[in-house]
C-alpha cells in the first residue's frame, strides 16, 4: 500500500522500527523472516520461536542475519531484543509474553498451536497477523471477539489470495460498484489428492506434501474462501462451491457467465472460484453497477457492458506482502481482513475415502478427509463436522466415500483449546443450535 512506504521509512528514521515476532519456521515463514530483513525499512524480525530451533536458526541464516541466541527465558528474550540480538526459542508463547515485541505474525498452519498463540499474544496487547486461514476459518470469529477485547487487531494478511481478495474487494467497493462475487482462480482441484500423489511437486519446491496436497484437493481454498466470506457478509451458492474447470487460458473476464447470475445478484454475494482460468493463480472479484451513465463509463474504460464488470489482481506475492500488513495493523488498526461478526461459512470435513470405525483421523491434506465449504447455518443445523477440528478424531461408525462428517460420527479429543473455543464460538454466535451440537459431546 502506498502510505504503508512512507510511514516506515518515519520509523527508520526515528530508530523506532516495529519489532516482529515470527512464529513457524517452515517455507512460507523463511520467506517472511527474508522479506522483512532485506526489503523492509522501519521493522524488524527479533524473535523466532519454532519447535524446531535449528529450522528457526536457518530463517535468520537465509535472511543473512547473525549472531543469533537461543533463549529459554521471557527475561533472556527481552534482554537480547533490548540488546538487538536475535533470538531464537521452541516457546512460542514468550513471544506473545515479551514487552517489547509488537506484532506477532503466525506462520504455522495449526490449529490448536496456534489458537494457544493467538489467545496469548491478545492477552498481552499484541496485534496478530495470521498467515494461517485454517485456524482462522475455524475458530476465526471468537479469536476476533478476544482481540477486539484487548483492543487490537487480529487480521489475515495480504499477499494469501485472501488478504488479495479484500484489497481488490476494497478497491471495487470503494469505487462505488457492487461486488457480488470474490473469486480465487486455481490450476488444479482434485478432492482425492494425497501427500503420496503430490510428493514430486512438494520436493520441487521445498514444501510439505501435506500442505501441497491441501492445496489440490480444495481444503485449502475452502479455508480461504470461508474468510473471505466471513469478512465480506458473503455466503457459498451451493456446498463445495460452483468451482466451474474452463479450458487452460481462458482470460478471467470470460468466467463470469459460468456462474448461475441468480446466486450472484440476489443476497449478499457468493465466494467462489475457477479452474483453469488466466492469469492463475490471480484472483477476481465480479461487480454489478445500477446507475446507467456509470455502467456507459465502465463500457468506455473496456470493462465491458455489464450487467457483471470484472476485476482482477493477476498475481498473490504471499510473503512479500505480509510486511503491509504488520504495518497496517501496528500503525493504522486497520485490519487486512477479518471477520465481520459470527461465521457465515464454514469449511466441514468429508470423507476422501471409505473410512472404518475405529479410525483416527489424520490431519490437513492428508489421506483421510477433504474440506468443503458451506454455510453455517445449514452447518450447525446438519451438525456438521469442521475439518479444523478433525484431527485426532476417532470414528464411531464407517462412513463411505465423500460422506460428510458430523459430531455424531467421531470421538473427540480430550482437552483441546480448539473445541473449547469452537464451543464458545457457538454459543456466542449459534445459541439456537450450540446445545444440540459439539457441546455435548
Amino acid at each position: 500500500m502506498i502510505i504503508i512506504d512512507t510511514a516506515l521509512q518515519r520509523l527508520e528514521r526515528e530508530g523506532r522500527p516495529i519489532r516482529v515476532g515470527l512464529v513457524g519456521a517452515g517455507f512460507m515463514a523463511r520467506g517472511v523472516a527474508l522479506q522483512i530483513a532485506t526489503a523492509v525499512t522501519g521493522m524488524r524480525i527479533v524473535a523466532i520461536a519454532n519447535r524446531t530451533l535449528d529450522n528457526a536458526k536457518r530463517a535468520y541464516r537465509e535472511a543473512g542475519v547473525e549472531g543469533v541466541r537461543v533463549i529459554e527465558t521471557l527475561t533472556q528474550l527481552e534482554q537480547a531484543i533490548e540488546s538487538s540480538i536475535p533470538a531464537v526459542t521452541e516457546d512460542a508463547l514468550l513471544l506473545c509474553r515479551a514487552a517489547n515485541i509488537d506484532v506477532i505474525v503466525e506462520v504455522t498452519g495449526t490449529i490448536e498451536h496456534a489458537a494457544h498463540v493467538v489467545l496469548e499474544a491478545v492477552a498481552h496487547r499484541k496485534h496478530v497477523v495470521l498467515m494461517n486461514a485454517e485456524v482462522d476459518g475455524t475458530i476465526g470469529p471468537i479469536l476476533k471477539t478476544y482481540a477486539d477485547r484487548a483492543g487490537v487487531v487480529l487480521t489475515s494478511a495480504d499477499g494469501d489470495q485472501p488478504g488479495v481478495m479484500m484489497n481488490l474487494y476494497r478497491f471495487v467497493r470503494g469505487i462505488g460498484v457492487r461486488p457480488v462475487m470474490c473469486g480465487n482462480i486455481k490450476g488444479l482441484h482434485d478432492p482425492y489428492r494425497n501427500p503420496t500423489t503430490q510428493i514430486g511437486f512438494a520436493k520441487q519446491w521445498g514444501q510439505k506434501p501435506d500442505m501441497v496436497a491441501s492445496f489440490a484437493d480444495g481444503t485449502k481454498i475452502s479455508f480461504e474462501n470461508a474468510i473471505v466470506a466471513n469478512g465480506t457478509g458473503m455466503r457459498v451458492g451451493q456446498r463445495g462451491m460452483f468451482g466451474p474447470t474452463v479450458p487452460t487460458g481462458t482470460p478471467i473476464q470470460q468466467v463470469a457467465e459460468m456462474y448461475p447470475i441468480k446466486a450472484l445478484l440476489e443476497g449478499p454475494g457468493i465466494v467462489d472460484y475457477v479452474v483453469g482460468a488466466m492469469p492463475g493463480p490471480g484472483v477476481f472479484v465480479l461487480g454489478t453497477h445500477d446507475n446507467p451513465l456509470q455502467q456507459h463509463y465502465l463500457a468506455l474504460y473496456k470493462l465491458g457492458n455489464g450487467p457483471l464488470y470484472c476485476f482482477y489482481t493477476p498475481f498473490h506475492l504471499c510473503h512479500f506482502e505480509v510486511p503491509n500488513t504488520v504495518a497496517r495493523a501496528a500503525l493504522f488498526a486497520d485490519a487486512t481482513l477479518a471477520p465481520l461478526g459470527g461465521p457465515l461459512v464454514e469449511v466441514v470435513a468429508t470423507a476422501k475415502k471409505d473410512l472404518l470405525a475405529g479410525e483416527q483421523i489424520d490431519g490437513l491434506g492428508g489421506y483421510m478427509t477433504y474440506g468443503l465449504a458451506e454455510n453455517a447455518p445449514t452447518a450447525r443445523a446438519q451438525n456438521l463436522l469442521p475439518i479444523g477440528l478433525a484431527e485426532g478424531c476417532t470414528l464411531k461408525r464407517a462412513l463411505s466415500r465423500d460422506a460428510v462428517l458430523t459430531f455424531a460420527d467421531v470421538e473427540l479429543p480430550p482437552g483441546r483449546l480448539c473445541d473449547r473455543l469452537w464451543r464458545e464460538q457457538m454459543a456466542r454466535f449459534f445459541p439456537e443450535y450450540s446445545k444440540t451440537t459439539q457441546g455435548d459431546h
